[in-house]
């Protein structure tokens, strides 16, 4: 099959390298407006379910892609000087790292990318069996074709801008910092080892008192690392991507009543949009991308019932993540109605935006925000992260908890059953000795208080992290065992498991009657 993508980011990439997987035989091009290594935002943040995904549908793109994104853990809400904190962890991503591996392994398995191909009418379309429109919300595909498709497009009332900055941050952080024209927040996570992506909403009230909408690109970042100094910490905002400034933009909510119209397929953005708060629109991309390489197997001849599977298996999943958010961007749309309360209190109610928080959901997060409980979460998510790593394949070189074992060099392993000490079996007992003299010595010994000579010396310290089994290491005379007292629980047991014993010895052997 003849297969045209439209579009060089996560899921026509990823398309292409899934279907030529699949079956070698087909023929892709894949059409890339912008020249190599050029690309729009900074980061995205996934999870390990799209790990699983990633590993399972291609091991080799899913290893590079994790060798290069950053790991965060926990996420803090600020406000007023005071945090709250979340549990959870994740990953991140550069957007041009994350291209140029999937554009190298698309590459390698035989897939055709052409850069600077801009598609402005049909004409502009070669030839092909199939077209897929992966080229983003504002997708030229599919405004070619009118109203085939059932577009509908909803603009959010929030503007926003995508920074960056030099800064590392190890946390996801959410920063709520309160002007004389009202509220501004970020978002800020790390994208590689030297920068992390740096995003900042306000409502439209806001950057309009702020005067944003007279201000350059160069004055409107200059005026955020002001507004965001607390956080920054004296490092600075990047607000350019490609080249070229970073723009104030409102986002664009995307819906299709259908798919695909004559041999054209949407995925990816360019199918459906879902809000940046809730971090879901790479991972609903490469769903995509797999689900449409797996319906086109086996079918050259069925290409409209492909096309249908392909639509109608990933329309019933995503309907509860277009709702969550929905919710979500409304959420932070009205977030001004919450800033009353503590801090503590405003994340719950941020966590409750996508679904009611049940009791003793809040209590826990209460909990949370003791570091003592913070600290046992995060050795929890830990092994957790490392059980998701193994379970893929991943190669894992640290322990999920400390050794707390002491161990004896020499002794034996944990779990290596115990043995009386004395010969082993199958040697001879020492010259002048008979076996059993040894042995009625050693039973002989048995509960006597160890003398001066017979103590043994102290060991030496164990190396932690060495097998074996636990030993005391203090030089402490060996106790008598206490005599049982004859009303203790143990001793009455032991004398009934006795009686019982003995009931059933009569009942095998009886005893003979006398005769008369």
């Amino acid at each position: 099959m003849k297969i045209v993508c439209v579009g060089g980011g996560p899921a026509g990439l990823y398309f292409a390298l899934s279907a030529k997987l699949r079956d070698a035989g087909h023929e892709i091009t894949v059409l890339d407006r912008d020249p190599p290594g050029a690309t729009y935002g900074w980061g995205v943040v996934y999870k390990d379910n799209l790990l699983d995904t990633l590993y399972r549908n291609d091991a080799e793109s899913g290893r590079r892609l994790r060798a290069v994104s950053a790991l965060w853990q926990e996420q803090e809400i600020r406000m007023r000087g005071r945090t709250a904190y979340l549990g959870g962890y994740g990953y991140s991503v550069g957007r041009a790292a994350m291209q140029r591996i999937l554009t190298e392994r698309a590459t390698d398995l035989g897939v055709e990318v052409l850069h600077e191909q801009e598609v402005a009418e049909p004409a502009d379309l070669p030839s092909a069996d199939l077209v897929v429109a992966a080229d983003g919300a504002n997708s030229r595909v599919r405004t070619l074709y009118g109203g085939a498709f059932g577009t509908t497009v909803r603009t959010g009332g929030n503007p926003y801008i995508w920074l960056g900055t030099d800064r590392v941050f190890s946390t996801f952080v959410f920063d709520f910092v309160e002007t004389p024209s009202g509220w501004v927040w970020c978002y800020a996570y790390p994208t590689s080892s030297g920068t992390s992506t740096f995003i900042v909403e306000c409502r439209q009230e806001t950057w309009d008192g702020l005067g944003l909408a007279t201000t350059t690109p160069a004055e409107s970042t200059a005026l955020m690392e002001q507004i965001f100094a607390g956080t920054l910490r004296g490092h600075r905002l990047i607000g350019s991507s490609r080249g070229e400034p970073a723009q104030w933009r409102h986002f664009p909510e995307v819906v299709n009543e259908r798919w695909h119209h004559d041999g054209v397929v949407l995925v990816g953005d360019a199918a459906h949009t879902t809000h940046f708060t809730i971090g879901s629109g790479t991972r609903l991309a490469i769903l995509d991308a797999v689900s449409l390489a797996h319906s086109l197997l086996g079918r050259p001849d069925d290409l409209t019932g492909a096309l249908n599977t392909y639509e109608r298996q990933r329309r019933r999943p995503l309907q509860q993540t277009q709702a969550s958010a929905r919710s979500s961007m409304a959420w932070f749309e009205q977030m001004d109605r919450y800033t009353d309360r503590d801090v503590a209190d405003f994340a719950a109610a941020m966590c409750a935006r996508l679904g009611p928080m049940p009791p003793w959901r809040y209590r826990s997060h209460r909990a949370i925000q003791y570091l003592p409980v913070r600290k046992t979460r995060r050795w929890y998510e830990t092994g957790r992260r490392t059980w998701f790593a193994v379970r893929r394949g991943e190669p894992v070189g640290h322990r999920t908890g400390p050794e707390r074992t002491t161990v004896v060099p020499g002794a034996p392993a944990a779990g290596t059953p115990r043995r009386r000490a004395g010969p082993a079996r199958g040697t001879a007992p020492a010259s002048g000795t008979s076996g059993s003299a040894s042995r009625s010595g050693a039973r002989r010994s048995r509960g006597r208080r160890a003398t001066a000579s017979s103590r043994p010396s102290p060991s030496p310290a164990a190396a932690p992290g060495r097998s074996g089994r636990r030993r005391r290491t203090r030089d402490a005379p060996t106790r008598r065992r206490r005599p049982r007292s004859p009303t203790s629980g143990a001793a009455r047991r032991g004398r009934a498991r006795a009686a019982s014993r003995a009931s059933r010895r009569r009942c095998r052997h009886p005893r003979p009657r006398r005769s008369a």
